[in-house]
């Protein structure tokens, strides 16, 4: 078993350590989750839970660039729910914000196991731009396969107070 990272061991690993075990280096009180229903406003309420976690926490002045990456992944985990065989009673989409010292985690579930693709962004098309915002706003992201299923798509933004 793995030991867990320090909060700034995982900005500088973070692509080559994993998700779950950043996820082990956090301390639990601060962290919050949000279960989302597979349609279109919930992109709404994950950047409501999103800016009123970052305000609760300390650091609102990360707040304009976690909603924005939220937003975004969030649209995708609605979008894929829809196109995937497993049912979202047993494979939720759920928004997860964790604090980490000077860093927050923030990560996007769903059903799905399609990997996520960065593609050259089309400025003119309504898609495409999505992981190119991720990758812009913020310090690390990635992927991971859950055991039990889908995938988590995370993000990790520097949250100095």
């Amino acid at each position: 078993m793995l030991e867990p990272l320090s909060a700034a061991h995982c900005l500088e690993a973070t692509p080559e350590v994993g998700f779950r075990r950043i996820l082990r280096a956090g301390r639990h009180e601060d962290r919050t989750t949000c279960p989302l229903r597979p349609q279109a406003d919930s992109v709404k309420t994950a950047r409501d839970v999103t800016r009123r976690t970052l305000s609760a926490w300390g650091c609102p002045q990360i707040g304009d660039d976690a909603t924005l990456v939220v937003s975004e992944l969030v649209t995708n985990a609605v979008r894929y729910a829809c196109h995937t065989a497993r049912r979202y009673e047993d494979h939720p989409i759920t928004l997860l914000l964790l604090r980490m010292s000077q860093h927050v985690l923030l990560a996007v579930s769903d059903p799905s196991d399609e990997a996520p693709t960065r593609r050259q962004p089309d400025f003119v098309s309504e898609h495409g731009r999505g992981l190119y915002i991720v990758d812009t706003y913020s310090k690390a992201w990635g992927w991971e396969s859950l055991e039990e299923g889908g995938k988590a798509v995370w993000a990790l933004f520097r949250a100095e107070r």
